[in-house]
C-alpha cells in the first residue's frame, strides 16, 4: 500500500518577504521543510490581482540560488494545464489581498480543489495574511468593505478560523474575538512575523520572526446558567 504524504500548511499572521524583505527567517523555515536546497516555489498572486510589483518583490526574494520560483497568474493566465502545474512544485506560496475576491477566482479556474489535491500530495501551503486565512474553514477579512467582516467560506483544509495582523491592526483582536463569541468558530490569531505550522491539520509549531511577536488560540466560552427552584 502506497504510504500517505505529509501534509503541510504554514499560515502567516504577516510578514515574510512581502512585508520583512529584509528578515527572511520565516521564509527561510518554510523552505526548509523541504529538504531540498534550491526547491520549486509557485507564488499565487490572486489577492492582489495579480499586482507586478508584487510579482517582482517575490522574484527578488527567491533568487535562483535559493530556490527555483515562478509566478502564477490567473488574470492573464498563460498556464493551460493548472493542475500539472500546482502539483510539480514543492511549495505553493500565497500572497495577501482580498481574500473574498482571491477565493472566488480560484473557485472560478478550479484552482481549489488543484491546492487540496496538492496539499494531500505533499506540497506545502503557505501564505501571509490572505494567503494564511484561506486555508482555514472561515476569520476575520477587511475584503468586503472598510471595516472588518467575518469570512465563513474558507478552503476548509484546516479546521476553525483565523485571524492576521492580530497586533498590527487595532481592531483585529477585539472584533475577532466577537466574532468568536458571535458563532464564528474559534480558531488562530497572528501577530505579523508568526508563522502556524501545520501538519495534517494539527498545530506542530508556532514560529516567529520577531522577538515579541505572539501566536493565540481563541475559543468561544459558554457561560453555564443555574436555574434557582424553590
Amino acid at each position: 500500500m502506497k504510504e500517505p504524504h505529509e501534509r503541510h500548511i504554514v499560515a502567516l499572521g504577516g510578514g515574510g518577504f512581502s512585508d520583512e524583505p529584509d528578515n527572511p527567517l520565516l521564509d527561510d523555515y518554510i523552505l526548509s521543510l523541504t529538504g531540498k536546497s534550491t526547491p520549486k516555489v509557485c507564488f499565487v498572486p490572486t489577492a492582489s490581482g495579480d499586482s507586478p510589483v508584487y510579482v517582482t518583490r517575490f522574484g527578488e526574494s527567491f533568487p535562483p540560488a535559493r530556490a527555483e520560483a515562478v509566478p502564477l497568474a490567473l488574470f492573464h493566465r498563460t498556464i493551460e494545464d493548472l493542475r500539472a502545474f500546482v502539483l510539480s512544485q514543492d511549495v505553493v506560496y500565497v500572497g495577501g489581498g482580498n481574500t473574498v475576491n482571491m477565493l472566488a477566482v480560484w473557485r472560478a479556474h478550479g484552482l481549489d480543489t488543484i491546492l487540496r489535491a496538492a496539499w494531500e500530495a505533499g506540497v506545502i501551503l503557505c501564505g501571509t495574511s490572505a494567503g494564511a486565512l484561506c486555508w482555514f474553514e472561515g476569520g476575520t477579512t477587511d475584503s468586503m468593505g472598510t471595516g472588518l467582516a467575518p469570512l465563513h467560506d474558507g478552503l476548509g483544509f484546516l479546521p476553525g478560523s483565523f485571524c492576521p495582523h492580530y497586533d498590527s491592526e487595532l481592531e483585529r483582536r477585539p472584533t475577532y474575538r466577537k466574532f468568536v463569541a458571535d458563532g464564528l468558530p474559534g480558531g488562530y490569531a497572528a501577530d505579523d512575523g508568526v508563522g502556524l505550522h501545520f501538519q495534517g491539520t494539527q498545530l506542530v509549531e508556532a514560529v516567529s520572526s520577531r522577538p515579541a511577536a505572539q501566536a493565540f488560540q481563541v475559543k468561544q466560552v459558554v457561560v453555564a446558567q443555574m436555574r434557582l427552584i424553590g
